[in-house]
């Protein structure tokens, strides 16, 4: 029964971390952010991430669905911002995050029937941090490989805390 139980757990967890296959080890919650660690020594990976307080539209059937923030300390890569959208994105279509009056662009890439994005232009990268550090909300819109656009809205309550966190184990 435990063992169930277990791993029952187990399976739950690998859903919340879809973008590493190391078991993740919950560094603390901050407001709507949680920070993770997977890994060790120059294996190891920092990330913060949130689950998007709404979600249009809202029939649409995905799977997970994040705005991520990862520390990769053997890369000597510091703050990387990921959008997990929970479905195949259209890769010819810009993703874009915006927070407040500010907008920044993503590429889209798909890996097994699943999709991400990074920041276009990364030299734009810090300023971004910054700016979801000052915000209240950002806006993920994008649009599926079956045409379908959505718009995700997370809370940025807790970012600040939850990258220091990350920060703070990931050496960075």
């Amino acid at each position: 029964m435990i063992r169930r139980i277990l791993l029952g757990s187990l399976c739950a967890f690998s859903l919340v971390t879809p973008a590493f296959a190391d078991a993740a080890n919950l560094l603390g919650v901050f407001g709507n952010w949680s920070a993770y660690s997977t890994g060790s020594g120059n294996g190891m990976t920092c990330y913060a991430m949130s689950k998007p307080r709404a979600m249009q539209p809202k029939a649409t059937k995905r799977a997970d669905i994040f705005l991520m923030v990862s520390d990769w300390p053997s890369r000597k890569v510091k703050a990387e911002p990921e959008i997990v959208p929970g479905y195949e994105y259209k890769e010819s279509v810009p993703v874009t995050l915006a927070i407040g009056p500010d907008k920044y662009t993503f590429f889209a890439r798909n890996d097994s029937k699943s999709g991400a994005a990074w920041l276009q232009a990364l030299n734009e990268g810090q300023r971004l941090i910054d700016t979801m550090g000052k915000g209240v909300s950002a806006v993920a819109t994008g649009t599926s490989a079956r045409g379908t656009k959505t718009i995700d809205t997370y809370s940025l309550s807790g970012f600040n805390d939850a990258l220091a966190k990350i920060h703070a184990v990931c050496n960075m």
